[in-house]
């Protein structure tokens, strides 16, 4: 009994020593970590997505926490509220970001692309592009395998069937950037949402020249430049045969939509264009519709003026007919005066001897 006592106080003390020199040691080398880390890491949405370009959002909290300067620090997912909540934690001022959205800067779709050949293999976009250009003549544009949508946790994208493309629902995209890095064929851009969701850029990432490129598709981009020309604010720029509008510059003026002749540039959420001015035709017509009957009453009036005046109207209608009877008066004129010149001569040889018979006897 003794000895199990002895064992049980023995081994009491040695845990309590243990201890003891395990706190110790603890302070020595403990590592101070701000309370304000998990103050923030609370305010962040939690998603782990990266697209703060960290690896989860505790190391973003870490981030702005220990940064002087968060101007460059912005979570994509949260906006502009979350960044304003963890700037007031750290006492710091959030730069201002305009929210984004993904863009799919492609419009190869079936009818747009035709198909030239059939993929059969992995159905993944990165091992497809590692193998060859398409299954189209454009060797730029999406392979439509949907690596891009599979990157997606916020279901913000979905491949369309009938354009076999890519669509973004603007609702659910966080603007984290999965989906631009997923992409291989970088057709996918995050640019700014625009005031009221409207927004222009080119729809195409073709470098070709202007005829392989549209041969390849009917709506590539043919780096033209009339975009670039009718642009007031220098927002587009032409490199390697293709136009990239800056959406910082751009003004949504739209006059580069008007003048694509490939129609390579898209408008999003704008309201309906007014119709052209080919609708303005029929008053331009009806106006001189309405100018013509003026012109034919004032040829009338002419007409009787002249008519008031024989004077002028014989002056000009002689000579027509002068002309065109000449030639046929001359020669009825030649024959008769062939003919009668004998009788003529007969008769006023017959005259000059009457009249000279009257006048003897009136002298006498």
């Amino acid at each position: 009994m003794n000895v199990v006592l002895i064992t049980i106080i023995t081994l009491s003390a040695l845990g309590a020593l243990a201890a003891v020199i395990l706190y110790f040691v603890a302070q020595k080398f403990k590592v101070y970590e701000d309370p304000r880390i998990d103050q923030v890491e609370e305010v962040l949405p939690a998603a782990n997505c990266g697209g703060c370009g960290y690896p989860g959002c505790r190391a973003f909290a870490e981030a702005m926490v220990n940064s002087d300067d968060i101007s460059n620090l912005y979570c994509p997912v949260g906006g502009a509220e979350v960044m304003s909540l963890a700037a007031k934690i750290v006492g710091k001022e959030a730069a201002a970001s305009a929210p984004q959205v993904a863009v799919i800067r492609c419009n190869g779709s079936c009818d747009n692309r035709p198909r030239t050949n059939t993929y059969d293999g992995a159905e993944n976009c990165t091992i497809a592009a590692t193998l060859y250009g398409g299954e189209t003549g454009c060797s730029y544009g999406c392979l439509g395998l949907g690596e891009c949508v599979d990157a997606c946790d916020f279901d913000a994208m979905y491949m369309d069937e009938k354009t076999g493309l890519p669509v973004v629902i603007e609702e659910n995209c966080v603007a984290c950037g999965a989906c631009v890095e997923a992409c291989p064929k970088d057709i996918i851009e995050l640019r700014n949402i625009g005031p009221k969701s409207r927004r222009i850029y080119v729809s195409c990432v073709n470098k070709d020249r202007g005829g392989p490129a549209r041969k390849a598709c009917s709506v590539a981009c043919i780096g033209c430049g009339k975009c670039e020309q009718v642009c007031a604010f220098d927002a587009i720029t032409i490199k390697d045969n293709l136009a990239y509008i800056d959406y910082d510059k751009c003004k949504l003026c739209r006059k580069c939509v008007e003048v694509c002749p490939t129609d390579a540039i898209h408008e999003i959420n704008f309201p309906a264009r007014k119709p052209k001015p080919a609708a303005k035709k029929p008053a331009t017509g009806a106006a001189s519709a309405e100018k013509k009957p003026v012109v034919e009453t004032k040829a009338a009036a002419t007409k009787t003026e002249a008519a008031s005046k024989p004077e002028n109207k014989e002056k000009p209608t002689a000579p027509k007919a002068e002309k065109k009877d000449t030639p046929a008066k001359e020669a009825d004129q030649k024959k008769p005066a062939e003919k009668k010149t004998p009788a003529k001569e007969e008769q006023s040889a017959k005259k000059s001897d009457l009249s000279d018979a009257k006048d003897k006897p009136e002298e006498k």
